[in-house]
């Protein structure tokens, strides 16, 4: 079990199948919330005050990704406000919940001829935005959520869709398991350096 402090009110924790072995959960346990997930929860955050100096305080925001090689990676975030319904919600314990709704956009491509069609699809328009990665032997296309409007995360899902398909892979992930082969504005030097004629 690895613990990284992102800020004052966030902790990351990269979980490996190994440490899950060791405490009887099986992979298809991980979504189900029940006794073991809530006690290895509550040991993460224990190694999180002792570690980074983390402490649960109030309501926190529980997010869960998983990792096909390497294991569950878990962000938990301290939340300044909630309604008295998720209070309620809150007490019941904390819910590791499969089903994010990321707000960046990321396009998993079978290959570099791929995405290389993408980015010239994405060019003119949106050549100063975009990364991209390469990992598990997959390219990826990750744009901040601050780098898009909603319109353009629109068109940029419309024409990126055409060659590869949304990926739930988080930059974390990318950054710390991936190459980077473009660390900005990827859609416009994949055009500049790849013309494509296809």
């Amino acid at each position: 079990m690895r613990i990284e402090r992102i800020s004052d009110t966030k902790v990351r924790i990269f979980i490996s199948y190994d440490d899950l072995e060791e405490r009887g959960i099986g992979r298809e346990e991980i979504w189900q919330n029940g006794r073991k997930i809530q006690e290895l929860f509550w040991d993460m955050m224990e190694k999180a005050y002792v570690e980074v100096g983390f402490e649960v305080v109030g309501p926190i925001a529980v997010e869960a990704f998983t990792m096909p090689a390497e294991g569950v990676m878990v962000v938990v975030s301290q939340v300044s406000s909630v309604t008295d319904e998720e209070e309620e919600d809150d007490e019941a314990g904390p819910a590791i919940d499969e089903e994010i709704e990321p707000t960046e956009l990321c396009f998993a491509f079978r290959d570099f001829e791929d995405a290389v069609r993408a980015a010239h699809a994405l060019c003119p328009k949106f050549s100063e935005k975009g990364r991209l990665f390469a990992y598990n032997a997959r390219f990826y296309f990750y744009f901040p959520a601050d780098e898009l409007t909603e319109s353009e995360q629109e068109s940029v899902a419309a024409l990126a869709e055409e060659y590869g398909e949304r990926a739930r892979t988080t930059p974390a992930v990318l950054e710390e398991y991936g190459t980077t082969v473009f660390s900005e504005k990827a859609v416009g030097q994949l055009c500049s350096k790849f013309p494509f004629t296809g």
